[in-house]
């Protein structure tokens, strides 16, 4: 932490911050129609009273929203960072000085102060968890046994979480219902293809203001997130590589034109990689040993172990920041390997995550999840729950509206026909 950290009963940056952080989180508001609809259910109907809450989150001008609408329906929410760099410390100071939210988030924050920030949000007491990638739930299970009978149930976001999830479920340690806000068409269709396509070339510019056309870029993994991401990353002229462990998900890549081969195989040939698995040490020792001088490495998939950068830091001889959020470093072979955002996530290391257009439908999702948590209680067995759908088509509909769009309903004869099983051609 640094001198101007203030710690009270809550750890930001530096509360001074506040006007710029409330400035940028009135910007992100303008594109985000759907949460604010929720917001003005939420002050009306009161859906949290009583109910304390804690979010693990990437605090930015998005998540700001998402905060407002949980208070304002009621809840007495904390707010802790998901990750050490993606904390928008202007947005942190603004939801303490401005909207009376408790927030522990401040952006570099080393791992044990990211510990602490985990108990403090336990020390909430919460009711409900809104997770990203799961750790609060994990603490809570391995070291607050105590605390599970107040919980009404959990939603996550993101891949990670979810798989992290089903292993407490199948080891039988998952004792409360789970809301799988992940997998939810109006979240991952969006948030994980064109927002985290955008946003991740997004980070990669600015941290290293490269040209990308004619880039062989090397994309591992071809899930929602690897499919926005390569789509991007050809919109911006490079010659685009995808590896993959799953086989439908490689031919579908083949058949939308890039080139599939393991990594051994694209090592020697990208010039940047981009791992978007959710899994640890996809790009490791081998792969660094025949990567080109000067290769760049970045990370948007979840934590920083799908680099293995203790290996490349014991291979390496120097390791020296040359820009922001970029450090080169020096192997013993006399190459270079360039490391962007200490391999955390890229797009909120070096840039602001997901355009406040897509988190509009995301945050929707996460504040409807809270709501059917509640209106549930004691209902749902423990276990991972989907979205329902009619909430999904919601949240939809709601953003149609919010672009001016309209679509066509089906005629009473179209229902009749498709409902019908005489009906033939």
């Amino acid at each position: 932490m640094t001198a101007t950290t203030v710690r009270t009963n809550y750890e930001i940056k530096d509360p001074s911050l506040a006007p710029k952080g409330k400035q940028r989180i009135e910007w992100a508001g303008r594109e985000m129609p759907v949460l604010r609809l929720i917001q003005e259910r939420f002050a009306q109907e009161k859906p949290f009273a009583g109910l304390r809450l804690a979010a693990c989150c990437h605090v930015t001008t998005e998540t700001a929203h998402l905060a407002i609408a949980l208070k304002l329906g009621g809840a007495d929410a904390v707010l802790i960072a998901s990750n050490p760099l993606s904390t928008q410390d202007d947005v942190a100071a603004s939801l303490v000085v401005d909207y009376g939210i408790p927030v522990y988030a401040i952006k570099g924050e080393d791992a044990e102060t990211y510990t602490r920030h985990v108990q403090k949000a336990l020390d909430h007491r919460p009711n409900i968890i809104i997770d990203d990638g799961s750790d609060v739930v994990a603490t809570l299970i391995q070291e607050r046994q105590d605390q599970i009978q107040d919980i009404i149930g959990t939603t996550e976001e993101t891949t990670t979480g979810i798989v992290r999830l089903k292993a407490m479920l199948r080891d039988s340690v998952l004792t409360f219902p789970a809301m799988n806000v992940n997998d939810a068409d109006t979240k991952h269709f969006f948030d994980n293809r064109y927002g985290t396509g955008q946003s991740t070339l997004d980070g990669i510019i600015r941290a290293t203001n490269v040209l990308l056309a004619g880039k062989n870029i090397v994309v591992a993994g071809y899930g929602w997130c690897g499919k926005g991401t390569a789509l991007r990353a050809r919109g911006l002229g490079a010659n685009v590589i995808v590896t993959e462990i799953d086989s439908v998900r490689a031919i579908e890549a083949v058949m939308d034109g890039f080139r599939v081969m393991p990594m051994e195989e694209a090592a020697p040939l990208g010039d940047i990689f981009i791992t978007v698995t959710g899994n640890k040490h996809v790009i490791r020792g081998e792969h660094f040993d025949v990567m080109k001088d000067g290769a760049m490495v970045c990370n948007s998939g979840h934590f920083d172990i799908e680099i293995d950068l203790k290996t490349l830091a014991a291979k390496s001889t120097e390791i020296k920041e040359v820009r922001n959020f970029t450090q080169e470093y020096k192997l013993n072979t006399g190459k270079s390997v360039v490391v962007l955002g200490e391999g955390r996530l890229i797009n909120l290391a070096a840039a602001e995550g997901h355009p406040s257009a897509v988190m509009d439908m995301s945050f929707a999702n996460q504040a409807l999840a809270c709501e059917y948590l509640v209106k549930n209680k004691g209902e749902l067995e423990a276990g991972i729950h989907s979205i329902p759908k009619d909430v999904d088509e919601e949240i939809a509909r709601l953003k149609l509206v919010a672009m001016g769009i309209k679509i066509d309903s089906l005629t009473a004869e179209q229902i009749e026909y498709i409902n019908s099983w005489t009906s033939g051609t």
